[in-house]
C-alpha cells in the first residue's frame, strides 16, 4: 500500500492558472507575452553576441553584464513552455518532476541574479572609488571566481528544500497559483511537515536576497560619497552616469520581488488575476 501510496504521489499532475475569467481572450493576450519572450531571448542573446565578438568589451564590467544577460535568458527559457502553452491552448498541466524541476531553476536564477547585481555593484565601487587598482583587483581569474562562486551559492543552496518537494503528499487540489510552479506555491497544497522547506526558504532569502540589497545599497551610499568629494560638477555627473543603468536593473529585479512576497503573504484575499500578473511581472519584467 505504502509502494501504491508514493508512487500515486511521484506521479502528481498539477494545474497551472493563466488570467481565470479570461480564457476566451488567450488568442490575443498572447501576442504581448510572445512578443515580450522573442525580445527576452533575442535581446539577450544579443548582448552575448556583442560581449562575445567585441574585443573593447572584454573587460570585468561587461563579463558582468554578460552573466546577467544569461541568467534572464535562462529565466526565459524555463518558463516559456508553460506560459504561453497555457495562451496558446496547448496544455495548463505540468507533472510534479517537472514542475520540481522549473522551481529548481527559477529560484536559483533568481538568487543568481542578485549574485550577479550585488557583483556588478562592487565593479562599479572599484571604479568609482579605487580606479587606479581596478584592473589589478578585478582580474579575469577572479571575475571566473566570483561567477563560479554565485553559481554554486545559487544551486546548491536550494537543492535540499526542492528535492523535499518531491517526496511531500500533495493532498489539496492540485491547483497553482501562476503560470509556473514556485516553492511557496507547492508548499501551499502539501500535507506533509513543511516546516524545514519554510524555515530554510526564510533563512535562504535573509542569506541572499535580502543581504545582497544591503551590501549593494552600502556599495552605492560609498560611492555617493566618493563621487561628491571630486571638486568637478561634471567629473561628479560623469562618475554618477555609469551607475544609472544598473540602479534602474537594481530597482527592476527587487520592486517585483517584494510585490510578489507581498501578494503570497498578504494578498490572499486579492483576486487571482492579481496573483498571476505578479508573477508574470516576476518572471518577465527583469530580463
Amino acid at each position: 500500500m505504502s509502494i501504491w501510496s508514493d508512487s500515486k504521489i511521484n506521479s502528481s499532475v498539477f494545474l497551472l492558472t493563466g488570467f481565470p475569467g479570461l480564457e476566451l481572450e488567450y488568442p490575443w493576450i498572447s501576442i504581448p507575452f510572445s512578443c515580450i519572450y522573442a525580445m527576452v531571448l533575442l535581446g539577450n542573446c544579443l548582448v552575448l553576441h556583442v560581449i562575445r565578438t567585441e574585443p573593447s568589451l572584454h573587460e570585468p564590467m561587461f563579463y558582468f553584464l554578460a552573466m546577467l544577460a544569461l541568467t534572464d535568458l535562462c529565466m526565459g527559457l524555463s518558463t516559456v513552455h508553460t506560459v504561453l502553452g497555457i495562451l496558446w491552448g496547448f496544455s495548463q498541466e505540468i507533472e510534479l518532476d517537472a514542475c520540481i524541476a522549473q522551481t529548481f531553476f527559477v529560484h536559483g536564477l533568481s538568487c543568481m541574479e542578485s549574485g550577479v547585481l550585488l557583483a556588478m555593484a562592487f565593479d562599479r565601487f572599484t571604479a568609482i572609488c579605487n580606479p587606479l587598482r581596478y584592473t589589478s583587483i578585478l582580474t579575469n581569474t577572479r571575475v571566473i571566481k566570483i561567477g563560479m562562486t554565485i553559481l554554486a551559492r545559487s544551486f546548491l543552496l536550494i537543492t535540499a528544500p526542492i528535492v523535499r518537494l518531491k517526496f511531500f503528499h500533495y493532498c489539496h487540489p492540485h491547483i497553482l497559483s501562476h503560470s509556473f510552479c514556485l516553492h511557496q506555491d507547492l508548499l501551499r497544497l502539501a500535507c506533509s511537515d513543511i516546516r524545514f522547506n519554510s524555515f530554510y526558504a526564510l533563512a535562504l532569502v535573509i542569506c541572499t536576497l535580502f543581504l545582497d540589497s544591503v551590501f549593494i545599497l552600502i556599495s552605492y551610499i560609498l560611492i555617493l560619497n566618493s563621487v561628491l568629494a571630486i571638486a568637478s560638477q561634471e567629473e561628479q555627473l560623469k562618475s554618477l552616469q555609469t551607475c544609472i543603468s544598473h540602479i534602474c536593473v537594481v530597482l527592476v529585479f527587487y520592486i517585483p520581488i517584494i510585490g510578489l512576497t507581498m501578494v503570497h503573504r498578504f494578498g490572499k484575499h486579492l483576486s487571482p488575476i492579481v496573483h498571476v500578473l505578479m508573477g508574470n511581472i516576476y518572471i518577465l519584467f527583469p530580463p
